[in-house]
């Protein structure tokens, strides 16, 4: 029996966030943070070592419910990604709270690093949350 995972990214215009179930699918798992101009890269790796069947992306969203223009990169990277991989399914997940709650994670953990690996862990965490989100709405 081959065991599928899920993928959960926290797509950004600079660094994207990546998080991975485990092989029952219940628990999420950040795994990195990678250079969004790498992520294809990344991911063509990651692809090759895992058996991926769904992958979980932010829906970036505003209070008032409407959708922030990363949108559009996000939109060119799900063709391309379909393009490469068209039996992958994609999901989406309103991503609303997302980093919020992951900076609040840091802070509860008393991280004080550099920026720049801040910004690594942020979305790293916000890729689990939402990967983890998915994961919980499937449950129910």
């Amino acid at each position: 029996m081959i065991i599928k995972k899920i993928l959960g990214i926290d797509y950004g215009k600079v660094i994207t966030g990546v998080s991975i179930t485990d092989s029952k699918q219940i628990f999420a798992f950040g795994i990195n943070s990678v250079l969004t101009k790498n992520l294809m890269t990344f991911l063509d790796t990651l692809m090759t070592k895992n058996q991926i069947e769904i992958i979980v992306i932010g829906l970036p969203k505003t209070l008032k419910n409407k959708i922030f223009s990363i949108e559009k990169l996000i939109q060119k990277f799900i063709f391309k990604f379909l393009t490469k991989y068209p039996n992958i399914m994609i999901e989406r997940v309103d991503e609303r709270f997302t980093s919020k709650i992951a900076f609040q994670a840091m802070k509860d953990l008393g991280f004080k690093n550099k920026h720049n690996k801040k910004q690594d862990i942020l979305h790293q965490i916000s890729a689990t949350i939402i990967l983890q989100s998915y994961l919980s709405k499937m449950k129910k």
